[in-house]
């Protein structure tokens, strides 16, 4: 029997998610999409991917559902959705596309969205509420903290670190053994060579951090 979920956003990467989810329901039919919630009352009464959007998310308790996605690309607002649902005692499930490669003895945490054309080698831990984007890779022995967003084609070597809430954008390379602080931000096809400090934007071939003022 399949769990119905409700997908949180109706944005873009949602859209996304409902794709996911109905590959998996092709698949195997253990998840079903059964519409959206977003506070943008614009999107209120439309309809994407055969799906609704319901209306906002303080009609969450009214709509019968087993299990909730916050599927919105921007990592602080996903992490504060994510920790509100959390106390509120929903249930979030993996929206992992059939068509990815994962190795059997890797770790997701709860609400993780893994896009299709995701290659996650042996050894790595993907956290919470994660993203990994359309066709990128983890190499063996990552770990991915809890809200972190991985960017579609960008490349991640061996025992990497991504700390929390940090954005590694697309087309974006980090080298083997390096780690990216929590809530820094690696630029669109940059190069990581050496280790990224929290809370900092680098970008270029090789990364460098960006000066403020």
């Amino acid at each position: 029997m399949s769990k119905h979920v409700l997908i949180i956003g109706a944005g873009g990467h949602a859209q996304v998610v409902a794709d996911i989810l109905w590959r998996i329901y092709e698949d195997d039919a253990s998840l079903r999409p059964i519409g959206y919630l977003d506070d943008n009352d614009a999107l209120w009464e439309k309809r994407f991917l055969q799906l609704p959007v319901f209306g906002s998310l303080s009609l969450l308790s009214t709509i019968s559902h087993d299990a909730i996605v916050v599927a919105v690309g921007d990592n602080q607002t996903r992490r504060r959705l994510f920790a509100r649902l959390s106390e509120q005692g929903e249930r979030f499930v993996v929206a992992r596309h059939p068509r990815t490669v994962i190795a059997p003895d890797v770790q997701i945490g709860r609400g993780a969205m893994i896009c299709a054309g995701v290659v996650v080698n042996p050894g790595s831990v993907i956290g919470e509420n994660v993203i990994l984007n359309t066709g990128c890779t983890i190499d063996h022995h990552n770990r991915i903290r809890a809200h972190v967003h991985i960017a579609p084609g960008a490349h991640l070597g061996g025992e990497v670190e991504v700390e929390e809430g940090a954005f590694v954008g697309i087309g974006a390379t980090v080298t083997p053994r390096r780690r990216v602080g929590g809530w820094s931000v690696v630029g669109a096809g940059s190069v990581v060579l050496h280790d990224i400090p929290p809370n900092v934007t680098a970008v270029g071939v090789p990364a460098r951090l960006l000066k403020k003022g």
